[in-house]
């Protein structure tokens, strides 16, 4: 049994914050994405963020360490973007492999510095997959509802790389989030399958969907209990909803998740809904107060942020993890 399995049990896991929010006060410009390596490339870089493993690891490792210092046992891979799908935009669909193993492999790294410190605490190690920017399901062009500009064979060759790139970097388990469209989740799914299988190795595999807007569905306009249904025929760690949403508008979906499932949870919200600049105005302790109803009405087991959150938020969300025991499910 792996490791995280076994403290999932003993208390409520903290997740990271968000990678993107704390990079983007570094500020950098084309040239920090560029570095030396990549000063000649002729497409420009500034916004590739997965890319900064490789230009500025060193940045990427302290936001890192700074969520282990607040109190995160697990921390995701700065891979969300990690596919050659997701890399075409930048024309980088060759530094796949090389993104991703560098990225689990910093993260690897500064969660050994952390679980040395403190054996009886393990800190853990997520690698991200996020979605494409391309849906399998819905046509991106509204005089053609049947084109679709990627296929589900496509979608698991590049997931498939992605796998198997952060699994040889160090991953402990691995992280489908963001989940807009299910069959893009669900080509992630098999590939995780098809790796487990040829390499014989069990890795958890975490699930977090997106819940797009008060409708209570998926972006390809799914529910909560459709989107459950059509990813519980895999084994995994946990199940759960993450961005797009605050913490006080995603409680009722994973109410809602809580009653139709005995898996695990996870919940990382955003700090609140974006202001009129795209900012999140959330503050840690508004954020906390908001995740203590989680956890006095017993809806998680993984809890973090996504979009807007920071260490600030993540510390006092330890804080208050620490109060309460893990979810139970409600099912028999």
């Amino acid at each position: 049994m792996s490791k995280i399995q076994e403290e999932i049990k003993k208390r409520i896991l903290v997740l990271d914050g968000a990678m993107g929010t704390m990079l983007q006060r570094y500020k950098f410009e084309e040239e920090d994405f560029r570095g030396e390596r990549f000063k000649d490339f002729p497409h420009p870089l500034k916004g590739n963020n997965d890319l900064l493993s490789i230009t500025q690891p060193e940045a990427v490792k302290s936001v890192h360490r700074a969520y282990f210092e607040a109190g995160a046992d697990i921390v995701e891979t700065n891979t969300f973007s990690g596919t050659t799908i997701g890399m075409a935009d930048y024309h980088m669909e060759d530094l796949v492999y090389e993104l991703n193993f560098q990225s689990a492999k910093i993260a690897r790294e500064v969660a050994d510095e952390f679980t040395a410190k403190n054996t009886e605490r393990p800190r853990f190690v997520a690698g991200s997959i996020g979605p494409t920017n391309r849906t399998a399901s819905m046509s991106p062009d509204v005089n053609d509802p049947g084109f679709r500009a990627v296929n589900f064979d496509d979608l698991k060759i590049a997931y498939k790389q992605q796998v198997e790139a952060l699994i040889d970097g160090g991953s402990d388990l691995l992280l489908v989030e963001t989940i807009f469209d299910t069959l893009n989740a669900k080509a992630a799914l098999f590939a995780i399958e098809e790796v487990k299988e040829e390499r014989n190795i069990n890795i958890p595999v975490m699930v977090s969907g997106t819940i797009t807007d008060a409708s209570g569905r998926t972006l390809s306009g799914q529910t909560v209990e459709a989107f459950l249904i059509s990813i519980s025929h895999i084994p995994l760690l946990s199940v759960g909803f993450n961005c797009a949403l605050g913490a006080d508008q995603l409680k009722p979906y994973l109410k809602r998740l809580g009653n139709n499932t005995s898996l695990n949870i996870s919940a990382h919200p955003n700090a609140g809904l974006p202001n009129a600049f795209g900012q999140y105005d959330q503050t840690p302790e508004e954020m906390q107060q908001l995740i203590r109803e989680y956890l006095q009405e017993n809806l998680v087991n993984i809890i973090g942020g996504c979009c807007g959150t920071t260490p600030e938020h993540i510390k006092l969300i330890a804080e208050v993890a620490k109060e309460f025991k893990p979810r139970e499910s409600v099912l028999v």
